[in-house]
Order: C-alpha cells, then sequence, then structure tokens
C-alpha cells in the first residue's frame, strides 16, 4: 500500500511523529509526505502563527522520518500547494493517513478521486497525542510557549 500524510509540519511535535509512524507502518508500497507549500501553509492557518521556511520543514521532516523508519521504507517529500492537491490527484496513493481532525477531509478527497476516475482512498487515523494537561499537542500550542513538542505544560 502507498500511504501519504499531509501537512505543514512545523515546528514538528510527538503528534506528528504519531502521523509519520503510522503512515510508515503502513506504508508498504512507499510513504508520500504532502508538506504545505509556504503559500499554502499560511492561507491554511485559522490563527496566524510563525511557521518555518519550506526547506527548513523538508530538512525536519527528513530528520523525524529517518529517526522513526524502523521498515526502511521508500519516502518521497513533495510540496502541497492546494488543499488536497496530492492525495486527490495521484492514482498511485492508496490510503491517506489522518488526525481525527482531518478524518472529515477524505469524503471531499474520495470524491474528487471518483472525479478522475481513481480508486477512493482508505483512511489511516492516527490519534491525537495529548499534553500533560489533557488538550492536544499542536504546533500553535508550541510557538504559543504553552507546551514543548512532547507535551510538557510550560508556564
Amino acid at each position: 500500500m502507498r500511504v501519504v500524510v499531509a501537512g505543514t509540519f512545523g515546528p514538528i511535535h510527538d503528534g506528528h511523529r504519531t502521523l509519520f509512524e503510522h503512515a510508515l507502518r503502513f506504508g508498504e508500497g512507499g510513504v508520500v509526505v504532502a508538506l504545505t507549500s509556504d503559500e499554502l501553509a499560511v492561507e491554511t492557518r485559522q490563527k496566524p502563527r510563525p511557521i518555518p521556511a519550506f526547506d527548513d520543514r523538508v530538512q525536519a521532516v527528513t530528520e523525524e522520518v529517518a529517526a522513526i523508519d524502523e521498515w526502511n521504507r521508500d519516502v518521497e517529500i513533495r510540496e502541497l500547494t492546494s488543499e488536497h492537491g496530492i492525495a486527490a490527484e495521484d492514482p498511485a496513493i492508496d490510503a491517506l493517513v489522518v488526525s481525527p481532525e482531518t478524518a472529515p477531509e477524505l469524503e471531499a478527497i474520495n470524491n474528487r478521486r471518483r472525479e478522475h476516475g481513481f480508486e477512493p482512498l482508505t483512511g489511516i487515523v492516527a490519534p491525537y497525542v495529548l499534553a500533560d494537561d489533557g488538550e492536544r499537542i499542536s504546533s500553535t500550542r508550541i510557538v504559543e510557549g504553552e507546551v514543548d513538542e512532547h507535551g510538557t505544560v510550560l508556564e
């Protein structure tokens, strides 16, 4: 199965590591990391925040995935320039790793795939990783100084 996982991934935290781990575990046919372009990363933020540059995020994702990859998967990082672009438009993708927050997007992606004559994707839902305070870890919370990358609450 060829698996895609998409996101901005900056700064990287344990929730992202869980997404990568799920993609690697199930991606025996390869893993595509769809990394949002700098422009898309800004457009898709509900709350504006500083985002590391694309090249810096590529480097960070490359290092994190290599550290997690106990299966020696073929991993490709691609620039994502539209919200559902790679998942909806690549017929070679079989599955999409999502969080509970992004799981509902799978329906729209599969509708677009059907329009292109592609098979729908299987959804692989990775659970949230919670911080010490019981709330999910997010890059926004890290940037705002609420938690560190592992969910330790900062004061």
